[in-house]
């Protein structure tokens, strides 16, 4: 048996760090905006023979590999070379043998959700080779929770909506849980609206987000207002955004822009800013950070027109684009 799946990594356009629980408990109508993109994370399970329990891990992006002569040694072990595929293993118990090889298009570190993507591709093909018949939804929270055992830190979820069901979308973030609301939103327009680029420099979601939930559940008025206006301009994007209004959306992806790196000084660079200034000088409305931010990869929301004077300011500032479309179709799985 061989087992083929894929999943989109995404950008967010508003309201970040908030899908972090608690945090959005406080800020009613909290929600952020993202969408899937045509960058992938892709898995492969191809089953051993009868008889042959091992489990190969093999990840081709960062050329780490490791093996366990089984299932019930891989749960032993003190140690993972490939920790998040471990974890996700034992969350469906696999029987019999097999070797388990992922592959990233996102770049290291680029903010674009590129290990939450991974996390699903690897649920959705467990999920198939182990018949465990788990919904898309269930595929999000155990990814998330993998994730929370490899960083040791508080995670959200809006990171595995976009692998997991592709498109653009609300994420509520409501008491109870969370629910996902695809965007009224022409996706042909928006596709033709966004810059993706990297900045070069690998960013430590994990560190920034830990630093501003701490300062946040700490009770630092600063950034309790800061993450406030973030929501409500999240919320004022969503709707900027369903009625077409572009220079709107611009207007309020920058301002959200300006409240998230008041967190922390971490959380921009020089690079980040002067690709932001001179894209704004030639034509993009606004710019961002995906993710947490301190490095990775910048989201431009532009006017069509003005897609290749934007695109070579990125350029000249030392930034590095990645083509993209908008992904329709969420996390595929083929067998054969």
């Amino acid at each position: 048996m061989r087992i083929e799946s894929k999943a989109p990594t995404r950008v967010d356009l508003a309201g970040g760090t908030l899908d972090i629980w608690p945090l959005y408990l406080f800020h009613p109508g909290a929600l952020t905006i993202n969408a899937a993109i045509s960058r992938y994370a892709r898995c492969i399970i191809e089953a051993h023979l009868i008889g042959d329990s091992r489990i190969k891990l093999v990840s081709l992006d960062t050329n780490r590999s490791e093996s366990f002569p089984s299932f019930a040694a891989l749960v032993k072990a003190k140690r993972y070379r490939l920790p998040l595929l471990a974890e996700i293993v034992k969350f469906f118990r696999p029987e019999g043998g097999f070797t388990l090889t992922t592959n990233s298009e996102a770049p290291a570190g680029a903010g674009i959700g590129g290990s939450s993507a991974m996390a699903v591709a690897i649920c959705a093909a467990l999920d198939r080779f182990t018949g465990a018949g788990k919904s898309k939804v269930d595929w999000i929270h155990i990814s998330r929770d993998a994730e929370g055992i490899v960083i040791r830190v508080p995670t959200g979820t809006q990171d595995h909506y976009p692998p997991a069901f592709g498109g653009a979308a609300a994420i509520e973030l409501i008491p109870g849980g969370e629910r996902r609301i695809e965007l009224r939103v022409n996706l042909d327009e928006l596709e033709r609206r966004l810059v993706v680029c990297y900045t070069g420099k690998p960013r430590q979601s994990g560190i920034n987000n830990w630093e501003v939930f701490k300062a946040h559940i700490d009770g630092k008025k600063s950034v309790r207002s800061n993450i406030e206006h973030i929501s409500q301009i999240a919320q004022k994007m969503r709707a900027a955004l369903e009625s077409g209004d572009w220079r709107e959306t611009g207007r309020l992806m920058h301002a959200e822009w300006t409240f998230r790196r008041r967190n922390l000084p971490t959380i921009s660079t020089k690079t980040i800013d002067a690709i932001i200034r001179a894209a704004r000088r030639n034509g993009a409305l606004a710019g961002k950070v995906c993710g947490a931010g301190g490095g990775g990869c910048l989201v431009l929301l532009i006017d069509p027109g003005a897609r290749e004077r934007v695109e070579k300011a990125v350029l000249d500032c030392g930034g590095e684009l990645l083509p993209m479309h908008i992904d329709r179709q969420g996390a595929t799985v083929v067998s054969s």
